[in-house]
């Protein structure tokens, strides 16, 4: 790489005229050079900086419409490293996120995951998160499923991550028993855990009937909701009443569509599922839970397009 030329140099010493001009004095041969300004040209640099800051905060990815906050679940583009869960969904102009853990995590056995869990550096989660405030994306909520295998440590530092990331929620696909363990980390961490549900009717340890969410909030008031409305409405509920009986405690919701009766995810539209009928419901009453497309069903095209013509729908429902 060829040496930069090195700019004029000051006959005169620091501080000893006051020409405008900026002053240069390598100090180091060609290593260091160090800029020397006056008060003025110091004042405007300043101007200039702080003129420049509403350009940076343009940068944000702006997904709402219509007041109802849109975004993704990054299990949507599950096959894809954290870098192209990124460039997916600047792509598609998708400006809220919730973090799949598998996309920070290592695919290890069980044990190695537990013991990567407990040693590895929260710097790791840090630059995480700058990744994505970088793509000018904000990411909302960590997605760490606590299950009956997670010891109270594990817990514990899962807390410890999401706070490393700057969420303040952590979304979760548990069962009641681990609920009820991870209570006291909620409490102490002072951090809110929303519990996502599936159609399991049969189970009475998974979250899919209203009176598992129910008995999971008297838990701690740290705990919340996280509907997912595909599911719900595969269990034969009705999320649109759910949602509007219970707003206060639902967070966050995921978008698919499925059929009733344990039925399959389909694409938009040709589901039971009454996304139209729940995101008209966020947008007249104003309800602040974000709306993430969780893109589940089987479809024709890859993961961006198949979650582009998502986000289309979702944007012709608010219309």
């Amino acid at each position: 790489m060829p040496r930069p030329p090195l700019s004029r140099r000051s006959s005169r010493a620091p501080g000893s005229g006051s020409s405008d001009e900026p002053r240069l004095f390598a100090a180091d041969g060609w290593s260091t050079v160090y800029y020397m300004y006056s008060r003025r040209t110091f004042t405007q640099l300043a101007v200039a900086g702080m003129a420049s800051a509403p350009l940076l905060a343009q940068k944000k990815i702006n997904s709402t419409i219509n007041g109802v906050k849109l975004g993704a679940q990054s299990y949507s583009f599950r096959e894809k490293p954290l870098e192209g869960v990124i460039q997916a969904m600047k792509e598609i102009g998708l400006g809220e996120c919730e973090l799949f853990s598998p996309h920070v995590e290592p695919s290890v056995s069980r044990e190695e995951l537990r013991k990567w869990r407990l040693s590895v550096s929260l710097d790791v989660f840090r630059a995480v998160r700058k990744k994505f405030d970088d793509a000018g994306i904000n990411l909302c909520a960590y997605n760490l499923s606590f299950n009956d295998s997670f010891t109270d440590d594990e817990i514990d530092r899962g807390f410890e991550m999401a706070q490393a990331l700057g969420v303040d929620i952590i979304t979760a696909s548990s069962t009641v028993t681990s609920a009820e363990r991870v209570a006291p980390a909620a409490d102490r961490h002072k951090m809110t855990v929303a519990f996502h549900g599936h159609s399991n009717m049969k189970d009475p340890n998974q979250f899919a009937k209203p009176e598992s969410f129910a008995a999971a909030l008297k838990m701690s008031r740290h705990f919340a909701i996280n509907l997912d409305i595909g599911h719900f409405t595969a269990a034969n509920y009705d999320p649109v009443e759910y949602i509007r009986a219970n707003h206060e405690k639902i967070l966050i919701l995921h978008l698919k569509d499925r059929k009733r009766d344990e039925g399959p995810n389909t694409p938009w539209g040709q589901g039971d599922t009454p996304i139209k009928g729940v995101l008209q419901l966020l947008k007249k009453e104003k309800y602040p839970m974000r709306a993430l497309i969780e893109y589940e069903y089987r479809g024709a095209a890859d993961s961006v397009t198949e979650v582009k013509t998502c986000f289309e729908y979702a944007k012709g429902a608010l219309a």
